[in-house]
């Protein structure tokens, strides 16, 4: 159930690329388009001047990779939900059977808290993060990431859930990915809902919406949790 009430809060991820990628992929629909619930999610996109269809224009990316540009920006935007002040949202390798989670910021920090990521060499990521009078409030580094190619996830009271369906309960989708229109064109919106889907969640989508920039798609495939598991073999 969500709150009456809810709360906006703001992140700030720059992701900051160290090397090169060349070549951009472009995406595809989903394919069957998932079932939105509630107008929630269309109300907000909406509000901030998108013309995005959330229930004929769900793409189907599910990882992405840092672009050739030396920066690569994220806004998250997480609408509260009961589950909003325990949530974490981090990254995770979308190659790996069983990933390792690198968390970026939790629900605990205040709003509009932000955290700024550096991939390094050797597949390295540094984590800083800040409250929302921009003070440091904590880093992390991490080992092990690979930038170019990078699922997301949402972790908290519902459970664990990521961007590649293979990984979530019955294959469900958790999340899903739209193109930015307008003045956001070139950008990506990663919509999380943080209950199972067909179980507790009211699948409105709308418990963490990320705004991405200067990213681009790994190729888009159907993925299945026996392939994923196939390629650490």
């Amino acid at each position: 159930m969500k709150r009456s009430v809810t709360r906006l809060h703001a992140l700030l991820i720059a992701l900051v690329a160290m090397t090169a990628i060349a070549g951009t992929a472009h995406a595809a629909f989903r394919a069957p388009q998932v079932s939105v619930l509630g107008g929630s999610l269309q109300f907000f996109f909406n509000g901030i001047g998108e013309s995005i269809n959330v229930a004929t224009q769900q793409d189907a990316t599910t990882s992405w990779t840092h672009t050739s540009s030396s920066t690569t920006g994220y806004t998250i935007l997480i609408e509260s939900s009961g589950n909003a002040a325990s949530n974490a949202i981090g990254l995770y390798n979308g190659s790996d059977a069983s990933p390792t989670l690198f968390n970026l910021l939790t629900g605990a920090a205040d709003d509009y808290s932000f955290a700024t990521a550096t991939f390094q060499p050797g597949g390295q990521l540094t984590v800083n993060r800040f409250d929302s009078n921009a003070l440091p409030i904590g880093s992390s580094v991490y080992a092990g990431v690979d930038p170019t190619g990078f699922g997301f996830y949402i972790q908290g009271p519902g459970g664990t859930f990521y961007t590649q369906d293979a990984r979530n309960p019955g294959g469900n989708a958790q999340a899903l990915a739209f193109q930015g229109t307008g003045g956001n064109a070139g950008t990506w919106f990663l919509c999380f809902e943080d209950a199972a889907v067909n179980g507790t969640s009211d699948q409105d989508y709308d418990d963490a919406v990320i705004l991405m920039e200067s990213v681009n798609t790994t190729p888009v495939q159907k993925t299945t949790w026996g392939q994923l598991k196939s390629r650490m073999r």
